[in-house]
């Protein structure tokens, strides 16, 4: 499936439920994969929402959050990683959400190992290789590792040099933690920057697998986001055959945070269906 070794993802896992009366497809898990330069904890919100009908596995992909960093950024390389982990936890089988670049590793998930997923949920994004778009987002990350700042005051200025809106600022400081430094208990990034930027066009090109996944998908988009356009739907349909496709009005890539009541309704429905 990849040539990359994988890694030990680290999760979040809430455990089984008693479904009481629930059919055999209700009670199989949920797997949540986070997009570029995110982690398990943005989804802490609504993982407490569907932590009450179904266990709830969110990941943290290779590079990213608490899990380890490491060379590679392929879609095949990290879906391999999340395949390893459900084989680890004893997960034959799962519902599978992704947002971003996770919505790449989850459609690439379906397409490698069909048999391992019950039905896909695509957030924002589209099976196709997108434009560079991240070099201010790298180079105020870079800023921060130079800067070293002591405080998230210091820290969201440095980030300002590169990066004008602030709930970009807000979100690329989730990736910050106190560690020792030069200049003493510093804030420092907990991501793996250089293996992601080695690796940025691989995250930015397809994902992986040569065959269309045929079983159920749904895919939302935000009705402010360009990321999932009109002209993009025929390879969407193309990639994932059966998918239905649900824009949220007054969202944007965030959609989940932007909307997150029409975003779990959405979901929910889906799944119960």
């Amino acid at each position: 499936m990849s040539n990359a070794s994988s890694v030990e993802l680290h999760y979040l896992d809430t455990g089984p439920v008693d479904i009481g009366s629930a059919d055999a497809s209700d009670a199989l898990p949920l797997v949540v994969i986070h997009g570029l330069l995110g982690s398990a904890d943005n989804w802490r919100s609504h993982v407490k929402v569907w932590q009450k009908h179904r266990r709830v596995i969110a990941v943290d992909l290779r590079n990213h959050g608490r899990s380890p960093h490491a060379e590679g950024m392929s879609y095949a390389t990290m879906s391999a990683d999340v395949l390893s982990l459900l084989d680890q936890l004893g997960v034959e089988k799962a519902h599978i959400l992704g947002h971003s670049m996770g919505g790449k590793v989850a459609i690439s998930l379906a397409r490698l190992a069909p048999e391992r997923v019950a039905s896909l949920v695509v957030a924002d994004i589209a099976p196709v290789a997108y434009q560079h778009g991240h070099d201010d987002v790298f180079a105020a990350l870079r800023e921060v590792e130079r800067g070293q700042p002591q405080n998230r005051r210091e820290a969201d200025d440095l980030l300002a040099k590169y990066v004008d809106h602030r709930p970009t600022r807000l979100f690329l400081a989730t990736n910050l933690e106190r560690r020792e430094s030069e200049k003493g208990r510093a804030l420092a990034l907990r991501i793996g920057l250089d293996a992601i930027m080695a690796g940025y066009d691989d995250v930015i090109g397809e994902p992986a697998g040569d065959t269309p996944y045929e079983g159920p998908a749904l895919v939302l988009r935000g009705a402010d986001s360009a990321y999932v356009s009109d002209d993009m739907l025929p390879i969407l349909r193309q990639v994932l055959p059966q998918a239905r496709v649900v824009t949220l009005k007054n969202a944007g890539h965030w959609l989940h945070a932007d909307q997150p009541e029409a975003f779990q309704k959405a979901v929910d429905a889906f799944l119960a269906s």
